[in-house]
Order: structure tokens, then C-alpha cells, then sequence
């Protein structure tokens, strides 16, 4: 179970307000706020079916004002599922690999000077979401939409922030989702001017810590090349893989 959940986190975890999550049987189509933010996940289709489920993503997508989406697919999907897609004119997204992880035991403390706690104010929100973009050089087109955003988005996300505090200023952050089978984790991100000084331990650290205040102690998660070395340093296991793809396709 940890294995799909880590495929496909975004199948498991809560709804806000303004999500929305559509289980075909076949498939798991999931909408977030913002046009950009669709995933298809948990593929259960045969291959000779790709064609007509991808037209039935898109069609659903268009309904709701939306030209593009990702797809992941994770170890359990149909095996050539990858392939098919880019046959089909679907290309590889701009970190098109990652691996399920997952960890289940106590990780190391966090170092000293540094701080690593849940955001508390707006004030601290903002501040994480900028270290998020900075370290993920999001472009700024998609910056303005996520701030306009912001206010929303805090009033009425299920997730929880996580934040790293040094000489007062915040260089880390991450969130995070509850769930019964533990934390989702994501977007975990170091500001570049403060890496190397165990940032992203302390705030798995404090995930960790919130993840066992629940009754639920794991963290589950998917490492791309930037996070998973130093995530499975700090104990995370493979469970599985995941290809990212992105199907632009328009207007018909």
C-alpha cells in the first residue's frame, strides 16, 4: 500500500476546497487549484485503451479551462504505458524521474542553529512559498499565479507548511499532506544561499516529528534528482519509480 501511495500521492491525500478528483476505475484525473496544476495518476487500462482515455483527460480538462496536463506513471502501471504516450505525442516533463520513498524509523536531529517547526502566521506561508520558488526556479509567468493565489490558498488548504529557520530568516521549506497511512511530503526546498547547513535534514526531521504527534509515523514521498540522494542518506527506502510526462494539447 505505501508503494501506491508514494506513486501516487495526490491519489491519497485530502481534498481542498477548490480540488477536485475524478477515479474513472481506469484512472485517477487530479485538479488543483490554478490551470496549470492536473495529474493523471494510478493507470489501470490496457495499452489498446490509451487513446481513448487520453481523449477522455482532455476532454475533462477542457471543460474546466485547462490545455494541459501531467501525467505520472509509477511501477504499477501497465507495463509500456510510458512509451505509448510519447508515441501518442506526449513528451517528458521537466524532471521526468523519480523514485517512491518512504521512511518508517526516526531520522537524525536536526543541527544546531537551526530552527524547524510548522508555519504559524501568513507572513511565514509567504515566506515559504518564496523559498520554494527560488530553489525550484519556478518561472515567473507561473510566480504570479501562485501568489495571487497565496491568501486563498492559506485560508483554505488541508495541507501543513513545515519551515526552517536560521539567523531568524526562513531557508527551507516544505508541505505536507495528513494522512491515515502518514505524511505526504512535498516540495521540499533549500534556498541556494543556505545550502549545505542541514536545512533539509532538520525539516524532515520536523515532519517526522508531527508525522508521530498523529499516530501515523511515516513519511512518504517521491525524490527527484536534486532531493532523493540526500533523502535516502536520511533513511528513506525505494518502493517503487515514477516517469513524468506532459500532455500539452490546446484548444481542439
Amino acid at each position: 500500500m505505501l508503494r501506491e501511495v508514494a506513486e501516487y500521492p495526490n491519489s491519497f491525500g485530502p481534498l481542498g476546497p477548490r480540488d477536485e478528483r475524478i477515479d474513472t476505475g481506469r484512472y485517477t484525473l487530479c485538479i488543483g487549484p490554478g490551470k496549470t496544476w492536473n495529474t493523471v495518476q494510478r493507470q489501470r487500462f490496457p495499452l489498446d485503451e490509451a487513446d481513448e482515455v487520453i481523449t477522455e483527460v482532455r476532454e475533462a480538462l477542457r471543460e474546466r479551462g485547462r490545455t494541459q496536463t501531467q501525467w505520472e506513471v509509477g511501477s504499477s502501471a501497465p507495463p509500456g504505458l510510458v512509451e505509448a504516450l510519447l508515441e501518442r505525442g506526449l513528451a517528458h516533463d521537466k524532471e521526468p524521474y523519480a523514485v517512491a520513498l518512504v521512511l518508517t524509523h526516526e531520522p537524525p536531529p536536526p543541527a544546531a542553529g537551526l530552527t524547524a517547526r510548522r508555519v504559524e502566521t501568513f507572513d511565514e506561508y509567504v515566506a515559504g512559498n518564496a523559498v520554494q520558488w527560488e530553489a525550484f526556479e519556478t518561472p515567473e509567468h507561473e510566480i504570479a499565479e501562485h501568489r495571487e493565489l497565496l491568501s486563498q490558498r492559506y485560508r483554505e488548504t488541508v495541507n501543513v507548511m513545515h519551515a526552517v529557520w536560521l539567523d531568524g530568516e526562513i531557508v527551507c521549506a516544505g508541505t505536507a499532506a495528513p494522512t491515515e497511512h502518514g505524511l505526504l511530503l512535498y516540495g521540499g526546498a533549500t534556498a541556494p544561499s543556505a545550502r549545505g547547513r542541514g536545512a533539509y535534514r532538520a525539516l524532515i526531521r520536523a515532519r517526522w516529528d508531527d508525522a508521530v504527534t498523529h499516530g501515523t509515523p511515516a513519511l512518504i514521498t517521491q525524490g527527484g534528482s536534486m532531493s532523493r540522494p540526500i533523502l535516502e542518506r536520511l533513511g528513506f527506502e525505494r518502493v517503487g519509480e515514477i516517469h513524468m510526462l506532459l500532455d500539452k494539447f490546446g484548444e481542439p
